[in-house]
């Protein structure tokens, strides 16, 4: 969710409008490669073991975007996520999702912004160090979409969330050798609902979000 000083993007148009280029250019190429990978490597849902996961935090991002005035939509995203996932493919609905999410990890590409995002106008990460994710039903469709009901607690407040999440990919991870299963999902949000209004609604209250969560099975 981003949300910033006018002044602060616009004080170097020539380097921003280049950022935004290439931020712009940068995410296109990597959804159209998610969107090649899970077409061609992602296996049935059913065939993902039964288990408690715990989030890969260095593998797990919430990416976000918001309307620039309607000019652009500018990108930034949290890391260092936090929690687990219980996953039963045969009775989603007993699946359960915890996430817990550092605010301070916020990050853009203008280190003053990243700042000022940090502060009291908006996500006063100080006061409100933690986003939480708390699901509340999982229900799986015919094409293998998921729709995740949930509560999202951001800047003191607590509203309903709801996201879609596709599998990306689940199988032994080559490298450190733990069976490791992946999603993607996107969701929307209002960035008012959350009391974080600065400067609404001139720039955009709507923000997308777009989620890679990496999950290892605890033995």
């Amino acid at each position: 969710m981003l949300f910033f000083n006018a002044a602060g993007l616009n004080s170097r148009p020539g380097v921003i409008s280049t950022t935004r280029t290439s931020i712009s250019l940068f995410l296109a190429a990597g959804l159209s490669t998610m969107s090649v990978t899970a077409a061609t490597a992602a296996p049935p849902i059913d065939s993902v073991k039964k288990g408690t996961y715990g989030i890969d935090s260095a593998h797990t991002q919430v990416g976000f975007s918001i309307s620039h005035f309607g000019f652009t939509n500018y990108a930034g995203l949290f890391a260092g996520a936090a929690g687990t996932l219980k996953f039963d493919p045969a009775h989603p609905a007993s699946d359960k999702l915890d996430v817990t999410i550092p605010v301070d990890s916020i990050v853009t590409t203008v280190p003053k912004l990243t700042d000022e995002l940090k502060g009291a106008q908006w996500f006063d990460s100080a006061k409100f160090p933690h986003a939480t994710y708390t699901s509340s039903g999982v229900a799986t469709g015919p094409g293998g979409e998921i729709t995740i009901t949930g509560n999202l607690t951001l800047h003191g407040v607590t509203k309903p969330v709801t996201l879609h999440a596709r599998l990306m990919g689940a199988g032994v991870n080559p490298i450190d050798k733990k069976y490791t299963v992946g999603f993607e999902a996107k969701g929307k949000v209002n960035r008012t609902d959350f009391g974080v209004s600065l400067y609404a609604p001139a720039l955009g209250e709507e923000v997308e979000l777009l989620i890679a969560g990496a999950f290892e099975l605890q033995e």
